[in-house]
Formats: C-alpha cells, sequence, structure tokens
C-alpha cells in the first residue's frame, strides 16, 4: 500500500462537505482514491456544536469498526464533549504528542479546529493510492471556483495504525 494522507476540504458553507462528499464517492468509484476513513463536520449557523458523520466505504479499513477520523475529530473540536480516558490527553498539545510520528502537528490540529466555526464545513478523508493524475483536476476545479479550501498532511509509515491505536485508548466506545 502507498503512503497515507490525511486532508481536509474545508468549506465556508454547512452544505459545502455535503457536496464534497459526492465529489469524493465520485473519484472512489472510479478508484483515482483509496478511502480508509473519512468524516463530516457540518456546522448550522445558531447550533452549539457541529455534526460529525461517518461516511462508510466498502473498502474503509474501519468499516466494521469505529471511525477514527470521527473519534479525533470530537476530541479535537469538542473537546469538552467529548470523554477521554486519561484527563492529561484533553487538548491540542496533548493530542499533538500523542500522535507524534504520524505527520499530524499542534499546528496542524489548530488549523483545524480555526477553521471549523458555525456556519461552515469540513470533509477530513484519510485515503491511500491517490492517483494525483486523476484526483488534481477535480480538486483544482474546486480550488478556482473558491468553494474549497484543502489542509494535506502526508502520514508516516504506520500512522494510520498509530491513530487507530491513540483513539482506542483515549477515546472510550459508544
Amino acid at each position: 500500500m502507498s503512503s497515507s494522507t490525511l486532508t481536509v476540504w474545508l468549506y465556508d458553507t454547512p452544505m459545502g462537505a455535503v457536496a464534497g462528499e459526492l465529489r469524493l464517492r465520485a473519484l472512489h468509484k472510479r478508484r483515482a482514491v483509496l478511502v480508509l476513513d473519512a468524516v463530516t463536520v457540518i456546522w448550522i449557523p445558531g447550533a452549539h456544536r457541529p455534526r460529525i458523520g461517518h461516511l462508510r466505504y466498502p473498502t474503509s479499513q474501519v468499516a466494521a469498526q469505529r471511525s477514527v477520523l470521527g473519534a479525533l475529530v470530537g476530541a479535537v473540536l469538542l473537546p469538552t464533549a467529548v470523554p477521554v480516558t486519561d484527563p492529561e490527553a484533553v487538548g491540542l498539545n496533548a493530542w499533538a504528542d500523542r500522535l507524534g510520528g504520524t505527520g499530524i502537528d499542534q499546528p496542524f490540529l489548530e488549523d483545524v479546529r480555526s477553521r471549523i466555526v458555525p456556519g461552515t464545513s469540513a470533509l477530513l478523508v484519510l485515503s491511500s493510492d491517490t492517483d494525483l493524475d486523476v484526483v488534481r483536476p477535480l480538486v483544482q476545479h474546486g480550488l478556482a471556483r473558491g468553494d474549497v479550501s484543502l489542509l494535506r498532511v502526508p502520514l508516516g509509515e504506520g500512522a494510520v495504525e498509530m491513530l487507530r491505536q491513540v483513539v482506542d485508548e483515549l477515546v472510550p466506545r459508544g
């Protein structure tokens, strides 16, 4: 398997992530990207917190399990609402320390947290085996329209398993 990537597609409207999900499904269907895990974060204006939804893909490594990204996003975006087994694990610095070696660092987590606010949405995708010749034009088209911005971090070797272990260790199921 090729290296994995965490990509955050950020939209300035609550329904942007729904359109992103359709684009991602089309890319997945064309086998341009192998989706390991994906979640949407939709924050309707006036809501106290965003809604986090797990997208299911037949090839997902977490299809039969809970979403690693869903648990991580919940803990990072809603640290007071998501219980953790270790009180010292609360806060972006603590999460960044735990995720050391994955490629996900504190500035990345801070950037994600600061850009997902009421009235916005995001699509977070953990993927591998990306065919850039197919994906690049679609992404560039969205960037040119101005309806999406991207944050991307290439993940280190074994990062997906490390993410799974950290989330399983710190975030209780349920």
